[in-house]
């Protein structure tokens, strides 16, 4: 796409914001927008597009934020990868701020560009993130009982993360607003599905989860839905499987077989219901070794 085209798909995209224009109908103008379009710093700053997409990154519709938030991110990433040496560029992180309307700061005033600066995404180790440390408004549903909802996603999803809040907030509240949905109401199932979902999300043992999760490849309609084994890492899976296998593998073993006999007595209770079985447990020419259990007390002895 040109910039013209893309303007006008921003046009349209604003229109059907505006005039409340079912999300199917977003959907369609975002994934065509996103298919089409290559976007580079030059085309971000004059077309003005991501101010757009940033609006709708906190869509009532969690399918249209996560779609929104999805495509700021990969702008973001593919201008960061076409920056070059052929001539003094800001920052990527730059031109999606230029696109959002902000400033970009000037070049050195020497004739050699300086390198652009790592842009440090936060300063708190990522194993003590929350929404305290990284200071979020978590109250954006107008409902007591939802807020702490999203607050606690938020914090599963920030755990361990090197994102940016305003990355992982709109995801967060997508995960809620779509629990909220299944449940219809804050009952105790929603309650329940959320303090789930909340503690797959924090296992030290699935990071890729949350990385899916916040990345949308896990979509939050998808992810409300998943079961505990369905988010298991692929580790976890995997000897969880060898343990069944093991277990099965056991289980067709073919077990001794038992008599019960009331020619034994149990030196324990007396009582003359014991079961027996015998095993070669020595070699050949020893007698076979008797194995005895009280089926009254659960007594065991042996005799050879």
């Amino acid at each position: 796409m040109d910039v013209k085209a893309v303007e006008l798909h921003g046009k349209a995209i604003m229109k059907a914001m505006n005039e409340k224009e079912p999300s199917a109908s977003i959907i369609k103008l975002l994934n065509d927008l996103n298919s089409g379009m290559k976007p580079t710093e030059d085309l971000l700053r004059q077309t003005r597009i991501g101010v757009t997409i940033n609006k709708l990154r906190t869509h009532s519709d969690p399918n249209v934020a996560t779609l929104a938030n999805q495509m700021v991110s990969k702008w973001r990433e593919e201008v960061k990868k076409k920056g070059g040496p052929a001539r003094p560029k800001a920052p990527a992180s730059a031109a999606v701020k230029a696109s959002n309307g902000m400033s970009s700061p000037a070049p050195p005033a020497s004739g050699t560009a300086s390198p652009a600066p790592s842009k440090k995404k936060h300063t708190v180790p990522s194993d003590k993130r929350n929404y305290k440390t990284d200071k979020v408004n978590y109250e954006v549903t107008g409902d007591r009982s939802r807020d702490p909802c999203v607050r606690l996603m938020y914090d599963g999803l920030a755990f361990m993360s090197e994102e940016l809040p305003e990355d992982i907030l709109p995801v967060a509240k997508a995960i809620e607003a779509a629990a909220f949905a299944n449940a219809g109401d804050t009952n105790d199932a929603y309650k329940i599905k959320i303090r789930a979902l909340f503690q797959n999300l924090k296992n030290k043992g699935n990071p890729n989860l949350r990385q899916r999760v916040v990345n949308g490849v896990i979509p939050p309609k998808r992810f409300v839905t998943m079961t505990h084994d369905e988010m298991k890492s692929d580790e976890r899976r995997a000897a969880d499987e060898k343990l069944e296998k093991e277990n099965m593998n056991n289980a067709m073993v073919a077990q001794v077989e038992k008599s019960i006999s009331k020619e034994f007595q149990c030196g324990k209770c007396k009582q003359r219901q014991v079961s027996y079985s015998q095993a070669q447990t020595r070699s050949a020419d020893e007698p076979m070794t008797t194995f005895c259990e009280c089926m009254a007390c659960g007594n065991r002895w042996k005799f050879s």
